[in-house]
């Protein structure tokens, strides 16, 4: 997620997101809020606020979950994770040299103003994403589209992308280097088109409420006040959506319910179909038959601020010790009970295979990661040692929903067991969470990552030097080497590139560059009368279009 081309090249991946994740669809017999009304409304529960409705500067689970239903790119996923024509009438026609995509817009698509969407609404959407001026994360996403480098790093103009309107329903796409997985971007919300008009005419407040925009999904966003503040809104069926006969729900009320306790209450009193679950509660409903553990390509991990130069956290010694402190297992096992996992290194199962053996990238790679007491204790003594210090506080960061509270809790209380280590936990609104992880405004900070789509890459790349996602400045000379390679030297050799991210992945837990913590699951009590709920491990994690209440 670092700028430039070459970043976009790191992200990128040669395998194909449909080898490596599945999506998992519900299904169910009957009963629930809406059970034996007819009525077509599903009752969301989510345990975060969304940070932004903006297609350019949307980062998190929450936002793309809200923009892949009520947006639709070129593609959509399907059932199985396969890329499909849905704002294209067809699969795009690809050069012999995997260079230039030619693509036909499907005539009958419209914003939810009945505006048609054309061309210049993709043109304009791709430029203002690739545009320095946006400010948008991922920006770097545009690094491989030809002369996309050049527009990041604001050498070009944003009108030199390697995007054109051939005609009103025609584009070509023209890319700097083959990328086999471009399909799978075109079904990301980053590669969503914006209307140009309703963009300029409402300025800052785009996107700001619901009514600061047009749609062209399945659904609408409703009852929306407020990025990072708004605790309830919704999606309500699109009449102007191409595909309507095919989405059966009439409305979806979403709602933010950060506390465990809260939501199964609701679930219980039939407020809610369709709750998340933790700790205790996820344990002690393992057993109901309206019981999911849905599992996520996402790695939960802490990072320590290295950026001033005088920080502690640049001792190894230090960063050892705060690893090998804790046990994981009880993390996942007592702490959470969704069904989350221990993490063996940072990349999570998933998310990418051997091109030789087909093995998992888990299975392949040489685990680093241990709870061991008494090498926390002998690092932590070598570090105060190196540093001078008899003792240490550190603040460590988290957002306020039940589960990462409860990890927060638990991590403070097995490092506050190294002598003279004092830690204190500071728990504030997810999007605060992000504000501050992107200021760097913390000592230690426990996040985390999901892959946009299923390749190792999608997570070494997030810890080179100088990288906007590398939040704790950590910086390693052959690491940079060597996910530079991947993209690079050997893109087009799947073995050597697959080698150079297994090196990459060792060096980092080595040098407990980011200590990762486990691999996400939730848990989830859901209506026996909802059916079709459809989750990519991979990219916008849930896709509503296909639910039906019965």
């Amino acid at each position: 997620m670092k700028k430039g081309k070459l970043a976009g090249l790191i992200f990128v991946s040669v395998a194909l997101l449909a080898a490596c994740s599945t999506g998992d669809t519900t299904d169910s017999g009957e009963g629930g809020s809406n059970g034996g009304s007819g009525e077509q409304e599903f009752n969301l529960s989510v345990v975060q606020e969304m940070p932004s409705a903006d297609l350019s500067l949307a980062t998190d689970t929450v936002s793309f979950t809200a923009l892949n239903n009520v947006y639709e790119g070129i593609y959509r996923l399907d059932k199985n994770d396969e890329p499909q024509p849905a704002g294209a009438a067809e699969m795009a026609e690809v050069s012999d040299d995997g260079l230039t995509y030619k693509i036909k817009l499907r005539e009958d698509a419209k914003w939810s103003n009945g505006d048609p969407v054309t061309a210049e609404d993709y043109v304009y959407g791709w430029q203002r994403t690739a545009d320095p001026a946006t400010g948008a994360e991922y920006a770097y996403l545009y690094g491989y589209v030809e002369n996309g480098n050049d527009i990041i790093e604001g050498d070009k103009e944003p009108s030199e992308l390697g995007i054109e309107a051939v005609d009103d329903y025609e584009l070509e796409v023209r890319l700097d280097t083959p990328t086999p997985f471009f399909d799978y971007l075109l079904a990301f919300p980053s590669f969503f088109p914006q209307p140009q008009d309703v963009v300029e005419e409402k300025g800052e407040d785009y996107a700001k409420t619901d009514e600061d925009s047009v749609y062209n999904g399945p659904f609408t966003l409703t009852e929306f006040e407020g990025s990072g503040s708004d605790t309830e809104w919704s999606y309500t069926a699109n009449e102007e959506y191409w595909d309507q006969d095919n989405v059966n729900l009439d409305k979806i009320n979403v709602s933010v319910v950060k506390e465990a306790t809260t939501g199964l209450n609701l679930f219980n009193d039939g407020q809610t179909d369709d709750v998340v679950l933790t700790g205790e509660l996820a344990q002690q409903n393992a057993d109901n038959p309206e019981y999911q553990s849905i599992k996520e390509s996402r790695t939960s991990y802490i990072e320590l601020n290295e950026e001033d130069e005088d920080s502690p956290f640049r001792n190894k010694n230090l960063r050892l010790a705060l690893s090998y402190a804790l046990d994981r297992e009880s993390i996942v096992n007592q702490v959470l009970g969704d069904g989350s996992i221990a993490s063996t290194n940072l990349v999570p199962e998933g998310t990418g295979t051997d091109p030789e053996s087909g093995e998992d990238f888990t299975e392949v790679s040489d685990s680093t990661l241990e709870y061991d007491v008494d090498k926390a204790k002998e690092y932590w003594e070598k570090a105060k040692d190196e540093l001078g210090v008899d003792s240490l506080e550190v603040d460590l960061l988290s957002d306020d929903q039940d589960g990462a509270k409860q990890v927060a809790e638990y991590v403070q209380g097995a490092w506050g067991e190294l002598d003279g280590l004092t830690v204190t936990t500071t728990t504030v609104p997810f999007s605060v969470r992000l504000d501050r992880g992107t200021e760097g405004d913390f000592e230690a900070l426990l996040g985390g990552w999901g892959a946009d789509y299923a390749d190792p890459s999608s997570f070494t790349d997030l810890f080179q030097t100088g990288n906007s996602y590398n939040h704790g400045s950590w910086s390693n000379d052959e690491y940079d080497k060597l996910v530079k390679e991947a993209a690079t030297t050997h893109a087009n050799e799947p073995e050597e590139r697959f080698q150079d991210l297994l090196d990459a992945e060792h060096i980092l837990n080595e040098e407990m560059g980011v200590i990762p913590v486990y691999q996400k699951a939730e848990g989830h009590l859901i209506s026996d009368n909802v059916k079709g709920i459809v989750s990519h491990g991979a990219g916008a994690k849930y896709d509503y279009k296909w639910v039906t209440i019965e």
